[in-house]
């Protein structure tokens, strides 16, 4: 039975997706705030996947969702009164797999925990170990980055987003195309979450944000 574990302070919450996660067959448990669940990933990391609300007492969602990727690459979906792109982009910096505005359809959210506990399906590309272009280095078989030697750090989504892209480089690629392959074919979230992604991996890139191109009103192209 896959488990989820359930962050919120407020109580109801915690309720509501619990009642939704036990009835799609979920063993679900709860924490009131970010330093419990810490403290339960700590303990238990076996979690399928965390939802986690942003404002809580003693630690805030985002700092504790930075905490566990430490301990364990678990999927995270990050729940917020807000919606905003600065929201979003610091959530997927903290390496949020996903994000879900309030108030949601507990129905929507369960869809969106089934797609995240269900991507497990086999790299395509995995044959390809390395790709080089000048002073940029992939190695997909260590799921590294490196520019001039230095190692970059991003966030899990952007290495997906990032490797396939360049695994198919030179080709049109359509947003949906993007959005099917690496979100997963049941994809429920809305189409800013490719564009905000597209601009963390362009920051991340540097001068290599050169290589990706917006093909306007069709999609994106890894161009080398």
């Amino acid at each position: 039975m896959k488990k989820i574990l359930v962050v919120d302070d407020e109580e109801k919450i915690r309720s509501i997706i619990r009642k939704y996660g036990e009835f799609e067959g979920y063993a679900v448990e709860e924490a009131c705030d970010g330093m419990e669940a810490i403290e339960k990933v700590k303990a238990n990391s076996d979690y399928d996947v965390i939802i986690m609300d942003v404002m809580m007492p003693e630690l805030d969602g985002f700092s504790a969702c930075s905490e566990i990727k430490k301990i364990k690459d678990i999927p995270v979906i990050m729940l917020s009164a807000r919606g905003e792109e600065y929201d979003r982009i610091h959530g997927f910096e903290a390496g949020v797999d996903d994000y879900v505005v309030k108030p949601f359809s507990p129905k929507e959210l369960m869809m969106r925990v089934n797609v995240v506990t269900s991507r497990s399906k086999p790299d395509a590309g995995a044959a390809m170990d390395v790709f080089k272009y000048e002073g940029l280095e992939i190695n997909f078989t260590a799921r590294t980055v490196s520019i001039d030697g230095k190692r970059i750090e991003m966030s899990p989504k952007e290495y997906e987003l990032l490797f396939y892209l360049v695994r198919n480089k030179n080709i049109a690629l359509e947003r949906e195309r993007l959005i099917t392959e690496v979100w997963g074919y049941d994809y429920y979230g809305d189409d800013r979450t490719l564009d905000t992604h597209i601009k963390l991996l362009r920051n991340s890139l540097g001068e290599y944000r050169k290589l990706l191109i917006t093909l306007r009103g069709v999609g994106y192209r890894f161009e080398a």
